[in-house]
């Protein structure tokens, strides 16, 4: 069993709520009922796909509400985005019962977010659980077999259920189950689209242009939607832990691209069984893609597990001169570039030195990433 960064009993507070957003199928419920199988606490675990919890707090009363989680010491909802105005329902908890604690689990940051956010504002504790980090994985693996399984993680990713899994058949059919059974479930729920379709079709294109620029109009064009439809869209994918947008880096020099994006996959595996593509390495020719594809979702895991704050960025100018990913953190720039082979040297772009005279920079490549993510 992999042991997950998160140790909920250190993270609960009295008269807070703990909110754990991720996808599915990511390991939240195992989460919680690895803590709740170890506590001293008096709790109470609820679903919110329950209707008649769903009736309960999303109904304001504070009468049924506070009768209902009278005695407990720990109030525990998972799937918590299908109750409507939870809210509203777990702010009468917290402020009406003194020293109690919360934990409300989700899948879909966007509803979720939208029905905490204000009611819970100062009351709540959030923690992103992302697919498995190599700083998770460090437990069971010492650095040399994380090498030698690199191969696997580009592909395959690192869902639980795929990393434990023995075989490639076993992988891949965990993979297309959550393509095709959980991706878009919470979207196609929640949002007003056009049916799933349209969304495995936007995702498709999306996955051929990781790491590239993406322009809205084209995606539009191709998937037949208006401009404003596929933003939105795509907001939404990033909002269901499906996308990472990352923005364009600019100090207001004209020849730097800043009215674009480029998207990342929360996932290598989910990135490969949108397109149905589970090759090895050596017959594809986005391998490339993969890697960057990889580096840039670990960094982000590892900054989210060690608190490591900032921002990220690419930057590229309008003749072609571009870096990877650009941190701006500390008050300093850190400029990377991801090369699978490591074999050319990186040549770092004049327009950068010239206007960033202070920023750091380094290639990230198979033989020395393993510091940039753990």
């Amino acid at each position: 069993m992999i042991r997950r960064i998160y140790k909920l009993e250190e993270l609960i507070k009295p008269n807070k709520v703990l909110v754990i957003y991720g996808p599915r199928r990511v390991g939240k419920t195992t989460l919680l009922n690895e803590f709740l199988s170890g506590t001293r606490l008096k709790y109470k675990l609820d679903s919110g796909d329950n209707i008649r919890i769903q009736e309960l707090l999303g109904s304001q009363d504070f009468n049924r509400i506070l009768e209902y989680a009278s005695g407990y010491e720990l109030i525990v909802i998972d799937e918590a985005q299908q109750i409507p105005n939870i809210g509203m329902g777990l702010k009468i908890v917290v402020d009406q019962i003194p020293g109690i604690m919360v934990i409300a689990t989700g899948s879909s940051s966007f509803d979720l977010a939208g029905a905490v956010g204000e009611p819970l504002t100062g009351r709540k504790v959030p923690l992103t659980l992302y697919p498995i980090s190599h700083l998770e994985l460090l437990e069971m693996y010492n650095r040399y077999e994380l090498k030698e399984r690199l191969d696997g993680f580009l592909i395959f990713g690192s869902y639980p259920e795929v990393v434990t899994s023995k075989s490639t058949k076993e992988k891949i059919a965990i993979l297309e189950e959550i393509v095709n059974s959980y991706l878009l479930k919470d979207i196609l729920t929640l949002e007003r689209v056009k049916g799933s379709k349209v969304l495995l079709d936007l995702l498709k294109l999306i996955a051929f242009q990781v790491g590239s620029t993406v322009s809205l109009n084209e995606l539009a064009t191709q998937v037949k939607l208006d401009v404003k439809t596929v933003g939105r869209y795509l907001d939404i994918f990033e909002k269901a832990f499906v996308l990472k947008r990352i923005g364009g880096f600019s100090r207001n020099l004209r020849k730097e691209i800043v009215s674009k994006a480029k998207y990342y996959f929360l996932d290598n595996g989910i990135r490969n069984a949108v397109i149905s593509q589970f090759n090895p390495l050596s017959s594809r020719n986005d391998t490339g893609i993969l890697w960057e594809n990889f580096m840039v979702t670990e960094r982000l895991k590892k900054c989210a597990y060690k608190s490591i704050y900032g921002s990220f960025y690419f930057w590229r100018t309008y003749d072609g001169h571009e870096i990877d990913l650009v941190e701006e953190r500390e008050g300093k720039l850190f400029g990377y570039e991801f090369t699978w082979s490591g074999s050319k040297k990186w040549k770092i772009p004049k327009d950068w030195l010239n206007t960033y005279k202070n920023a750091e920079h380094m290639m990230i490549n198979k033989e020395n990433y393993m510091d940039y993510v753990l």
